[in-house]
């Protein structure tokens, strides 16, 4: 650590930010002690830097901030995270301060948040199944550990319930492996905390989780580090202690409204609807890092909530995100209407490394193929959804009849799930052969001859 030199040269306060003149050896992301006039101490993050200056972000409130009577010195170091096993059954703020009440945690060691650059060529190809215990994303939209799936929600949506029941019952398939959960809420609101938290210490799933809590009436500036903390922990039990990790990140919008606030603050040119023109590369610094590294035990398993703003799937939010994502996650406002939970529509929703994660000796023999048809039948009963909204039920075919009242049973039987209801992938494959089994064997176009034979149950005339 260098020499601190306390600077009393601030030029002007600026929403979130501080600009400090006369400053030549200023570093990047270097953290800034600030120390108002009556001894109250404020932390700090240098943004940009020149030879005549520095721009720091607050971390906090500016009030109170006199540019006569307040000093800053800089520290010499970035951002750092005192890191353990002790932190598992823990809850955090934005800034990695226990919000539980609970002492400090005894640190083994601590962790740059902005973590380390992963080699491309160390990365493993993700092919292990996570099991959730939802039907529809275990059956059609797998999670396979090491991946980065998004949940596209919108305001008024069931994504808290839909993240706190994975944080419940997430696990490797057929492993005894440690598996552990980093939740982190950024930008939420205290009822939302308050859900997470009497949720998680009610179900034990506090013991195997590590939380962190940005309020939304906390500093916008904390929302910045919240996902990095939670990440850098999440790297630390992974690629240290051999864990399986599943990192669930909300409210995304929260977060690029926070990077558009700041971006504003400094007076850049803004990009697509205001938002700054990095956006793209500052998301992918977050997504990125999930993943397997090869000769490494542990894996970091990504599930990033964003509500869109509108319910506008091509906002720059998930836009981005989705191009930087192994798929997504749809929840349908239609679905949520009907009072189906969780209100996952397949149609819009994928995960690209599905493939990699099903099959024999990971699911099932015949799950690829059950997924498949499934989606393909629950497709075509809305396309004859759409048609009889134009020319009445009464007017279709038998086939499309068919296909619309399979639709109603999809939804209403592989869909439709409990808040509280586990169900194994076997249970969910059943189901799915229980569904196509009221369709005739002819449709069964997607799926092995041999599979049909095993799992095809017609019922009887």
């Amino acid at each position: 650590m260098k020499f601190e030199i306390d600077y009393k040269t601030i030029d002007r306060v600026a929403g979130p930010l501080v600009v400090v003149k006369k400053v030549g050896n200023a570093g990047y992301n270097e953290i800034v002690k600030i120390r108002l006039g009556n001894g109250e101490i404020k932390l700090g993050q240098v943004l940009e830097t020149s030879d005549q200056y520095a721009v720091v972000q607050v971390f906090g409130q500016t009030g109170g901030i006199n540019i006569d009577t307040t000093s800053v010195s800089f520290l010499g170091e970035t951002f750092k995270i005192g890191v353990s096993e002790n932190m598992l059954g823990r809850i955090f703020d934005g800034q990695g301060k226990p919000r539980d009440g609970n002492a400090v945690v005894s640190s083994e060691e601590k962790k740059d948040i902005n973590g380390e650059p992963i080699n491309p060529a160390s990365r493993a190809m993700p092919a292990d199944f996570i099991e959730t215990g939802i039907s529809t994303i275990d059956g059609l939209i797998t999670l396979v550990r090491g991946q980065k799936l998004p949940i596209f929600s919108s305001s008024g949506m069931p994504h808290n319930q839909l993240a706190a029941q994975v944080t419940r019952q997430a696990k490797v398939k057929n492993s005894s492996e440690n598996f552990a959960v980093v939740f982190a809420g950024i930008g939420i609101t205290y009822d939302d905390a308050r859900y997470f938290i009497n949720d998680f210490t009610k179900t034990g799933a506090l013991k195997r989780t590590v939380a962190f809590i940005n309020l939304a009436d906390d500093s916008s500036i904390e929302r910045i580090l919240t996902p990095r903390l939670a990440l850098t922990t999440a790297e630390y039990l992974a690629y240290e202690k051999g864990m399986h990790v599943l990192v669930i990140l909300t409210d995304m919008t929260n977060y690029c409204e926070s990077l558009r606030e700041i971006a504003s603050a400094r007076e850049e040119v803004p990009g697509r609807r205001g938002y700054p023109g990095y956006m793209y590369t500052d998301l992918a610094s977050l997504y990125e890092r999930a993943g397997m590294i090869k000769g490494r035990k542990g894996s970091i398993t990504q599930l990033d909530i964003l509500t869109m703003p509108g319910d506008d799937v091509t906002h720059p939010i998930p836009d981005l995100t989705g191009y930087i994502t192994e798929g997504q996650i749809y929840l349908s406002r239609d679905l949520h209407k009907k009072d189906i939970y969780p209100p996952i529509n397949p149609i819009g929703s994928l995960s690209r490394l599905k493939n990699n994660g099903i099959g024999n000796g990971k699911t099932r023999e015949d799950h690829g193929n059950v997924a498949d048809q499934l989606y393909g039948a629950y497709a075509r009963s809305q396309e004859a959804k759409n048609l009889s909204s134009i020319v009445g039920v009464d007017a279709l075919g038998d086939i499309d009849k068919m296909y619309l009242k399979f639709g109603e049973q999809f939804e209403a039987k592989f869909i439709r799930q409990g808040n509280y209801e586990e169900r194994s992938i076997e249970r969910t494959l059943e189901i799915g052969w229980e569904l196509l089994s009221e369709l005739p064997e002819d449709q069964l176009t997607r799926i092995k001859k041999d599979y049909i034979a095993k799992y095809y149950k017609p019922k009887k005339a």
